[in-house]
């Protein structure tokens, strides 16, 4: 391999910290949101790409911004994510194309309850002073995921108590 290449790239980690995972999900006569903790992550930054990565989403810590306790037991219980049997969620990234003018597209693989499915967004690229932040906004169909609770996709006569199948997060992510 070409020592200049190499030199290049650099694995940088999550500051789990200074990152923030916010959440909204939408149904018929409302919305939720709240917030949900990076467990770990790291990536590879090789001119000006992402070449790999990985982040690990802790879903025992799923909140609800009101604190609705009832609501928050409900998206860990097996109707939403089932947190006892899945407590990790996992984002794997493959690449990503050049930075242009701080912005740029990645792939990746997402898993969620076992279920690992192609994942694509677009992302902002920050410098800060000892590291840099990623901001993106993730749309998530969670009935690719078996959370059909609710759905519409899967349930007939379900009226204003249907719950829309995409949720988005909004991520904002540190790396140093």
């Amino acid at each position: 391999m070409d020592s200049t290449v190499h030199a290049e790239q650099k694995k940088m980690n999550a500051d789990t910290k200074k990152t923030t995972l916010n959440w909204h999900g939408e149904k018929v006569l409302g919305k939720h949101t709240g917030t949900i903790l990076l467990k770990e992550g790291w990536l590879h930054l090789n001119n000006n790409m992402i070449t790999a990565g990985e982040f690990h989403i802790d879903m025992t810590s799923i909140k609800d911004d009101d604190s609705n306790e009832r609501l928050e037991g409900h998206l860990k219980s097996d109707d939403f994510f089932g947190v006892e049997k899945h407590p990790l969620s996992k984002i794997v990234i493959i690449g990503s194309e050049a930075f242009d003018k701080g912005s740029s597209l990645v792939k990746g693989n997402l898993t969620i309850k076992g279920i690992t499915l192609p994942l694509e967004f677009m992302v902002k690229m920050e410098k800060a002073d000892e590291g840099i932040w990623f901001n993106t906004h993730i749309t998530v169909d969670r009935s690719k995921y078996n959370v059909r609770y609710g759905s519409g996709s899967f349930f007939d006569n379900l009226g204003d108590k249907a719950i829309h199948d995409e949720f988005r997060v909004k991520v904002n992510l540190y790396m140093n």
